[in-house]
């Protein structure tokens, strides 16, 4: 991790005050598996509603409490709470965000929002977090391993499944309005309720601050301020057309316009919108089989004003059908998917717009037997460009002890290069796609109101894709540099999490170990922290503007990132 740049400094003291204070609560943040009610269900461990307690996957849930509670300003800052996940950013709200999951890239973590692929074919890909806004947001899984088995190309370090809000029975409306330092404002307001057959949630967000200079020196300095305004909205709909049939409508769109410093003079400007909507219905034929059908797209476009404009667009279209079925012997499962990519760029080679697709058959199997579990998925994708790619998943658990559960896997995944990094100005056509092998194992301790967690993982990547400066054979190889298939990683580590209960003071704590280096040069990949930590309490008063909670990363110079939260007390 990198030092703390000025922005990150300095937005920690634009604090916002709520029309309703309440004290921090991040413990679903960190605590493992094991610390969550055991009729909990998740799905993104396989695609399917299962209950926690039986998942054998690295899987973290963030609830609406805990996310309502966070005192975060962005979703970038909830997500960097997570064990195993990393946040860099190179300003404030709205400007470029990464996410390290286990020390690899963002562009190898699937991001879905209500089930709607998000990610970008331009650079290196990847979800834009940036976009994302965190009011709108009920429900957060992450799934921690590689996940290509179920997920297809990108999931080599693993997902993110983001849920917005649901109606339910009655009218709920909801306002919250603040304000802070450096003209800092933010205001939420919608409903959510359900009558008979229908619910239905929407919610409006609005955020600007007039921010302050992002850069203290260098010659690409320009003394302004360099604000951010962002805007959101998203609406639900959901019909229970019998009682084994539902229909859900989602809708998101969101656009954020962020200053930055490039030269030394004018007034620089990133824009970044995101619109996606998503068609789903589900039918239960039997108690033992059900089907799910999706139709979903993606927009995300990105535009910034230097001292020319550029403008680049990405068009993400997916289709689903899963089918399920349960048995005495054991939960078989079959899906058919296609996804559809499209790049509008004006840097492309031989034309503005570029697009491929992927067409894909998975299988699927689990069983519970006694103390044991397994769970098993074989997936095959068919890219327009390179053919076929085949992809798998072995997980194995024991129960052996009471409140104890062993786990151990391997999968394998893959990730095809970006439209942008084949076919721009700085792209080789010829670049091969990333290859994944990653091992793990874990162990899990949970009994009421006190659990803990430790998963040891080993991912190595092939085939990386990287950009290197002044080389290659692509048309600006000589003034610039290209994208090559020039290195391997290996992202290897621990992670630790548990939360406990002492006297009337819920703690919470995880703790990460890593080691994500290059397997060519043995150096440390960039931006990663070598050892970082959370450790939080939740008092037992649900009023009140103090809760302590402090994150402390460690790379090769000890860097500390502050907790957004105004009122988080924080040791160092």
């Amino acid at each position: 991790m990198f030092p703390m740049n000025v922005f990150e400094q300095r937005r920690q003291r634009a604090w916002m005050p709520a029309m309703a204070w309440r004290p921090v609560s991040l413990a679903g943040l960190v605590a493992p598996a094991a610390s969550a009610a055991l009729d909990e269900v998740v799905v993104s461990a396989t695609r399917s509603e299962q209950r926690l307690s039986e998942v054998l996957a690295d899987v973290t849930v963030l609830d609406g409490e805990a996310l309502e509670r966070s005192g975060a300003l962005a979703l970038e800052d909830v997500m960097a709470k997570v064990p195993g996940i990393q946040i860099t950013r190179t300003g404030g709200p709205g400007s470029d965000t990464n996410l390290f999951l286990r020390g690899a890239h963002k562009q190898h973590t699937a991001v879905y929002v209500d089930g709607i692929r998000i990610d970008a074919q331009n650079g290196s890909g990847g979800a834009p977090w940036e976009t994302l806004p965190l009011e709108s947001i009920e429900r957060i899984e992450v799934l921690r391993g590689a996940a290509g088995a179920l997920y297809g190309s990108d999931a080599m370090a693993g997902t993110v499944q983001i849920f917005t809000r649901r109606g339910e029975t009655g009218f709920k409306p909801h306002v919250s309005v603040g304000a802070g330092s450096y003209g800092t404002k933010k205001g939420t307001a919608g409903f959510s309720g359900g009558q008979g057959a229908w619910d239905y949630a929407l919610g409006l967000s609005y955020a600007d601050s007039e921010g302050f200079d992002a850069k203290t020196g260098g010659t690409r300095r320009n003394v302004d301020k360099d604000g951010y305004v962002r805007k959101s909205a998203n609406a639900r709909v959901g019909l229970q057309l019998s009682a084994g049939q539902r229909l859900d409508v989602t809708a998101l769109t969101s656009d954020s316009n962020a200053g930055y410093d490039s030269r030394a003079q004018g007034n620089d400007r990133a824009v970044r919108t995101l619109d996606a909507y998503g068609l789903n219905w589900q039918g239960d034929w039997t108690p033992a089989w059900r089907t799910r059908v999706a139709v979903s797209q993606s927009r995300h476009g990105y535009d910034t004003w230097t001292a020319t404009h550029y403008r680049t667009e990405t068009l993400l279209r997916n289709y689903l059908v899963h089918n399920e079925w349960r048995s005495r012997v054991g939960t078989f499962s079959v899906l058919a998917e296609r996804r559809e990519d499209t790049l509008e760029n004006t840097s492309l080679v031989g034309g503005d717009a570029r697009s491929r697709h992927q067409n894909a058959l998975g299988l699927g199997y689990g069983l519970h037997w006694q103390r044991h579990a397994v769970q098993l998925n074989l997936r095959h994708d068919r890219d327009s460009d390179f053919g076929g790619k085949r992809t798998a998943t072995l997980a194995y658990g024991w129960d052996f002890a009471p409140h104890w559960k062993a786990t151990a896997s391997v999968g394998t995944g893959f990730r095809v290069p970006t439209l942008f990094q084949r076919f721009s100005q700085n792209g080789d056509a010829s670049l091969k796609p990333e290859e994944s092998r990653n091992m793990e194992l874990g162990l899990r301790w949970g009994d009421k109101d006190r659990a803990f967690s430790a998963t040891a993982y080993r991912n190595k990547i092939e085939n990386l894709v990287v950009y290197a400066a002044k080389q290659g054979t692509c048309p600006v190889a000589l003034s610039q540099g290209c994208y090559l298939n020039v290195d391997a990683a290996q992202l290897e580590g621990i992670t630790l999490a548990g939360n406990w209960r002492a006297g009337v003071v819920k703690w919470y704590a995880s703790v990460d170990f890593q080691n994500p280096r290059n397997a060519q040069t043995g150096r440390l990949l960039q931006r990663r922290s070598q050892r970082y930590a959370t450790l939080g309490a939740e008092p037992p008063w649900r009023a009140g503007p103090w809760a302590p909670s402090c994150r402390r990363p460690v790379a090769a110079s000890t860097t500390m990132r502050r907790p957004s939260n105004p009122w988080v007390a924080t040791p160092w």
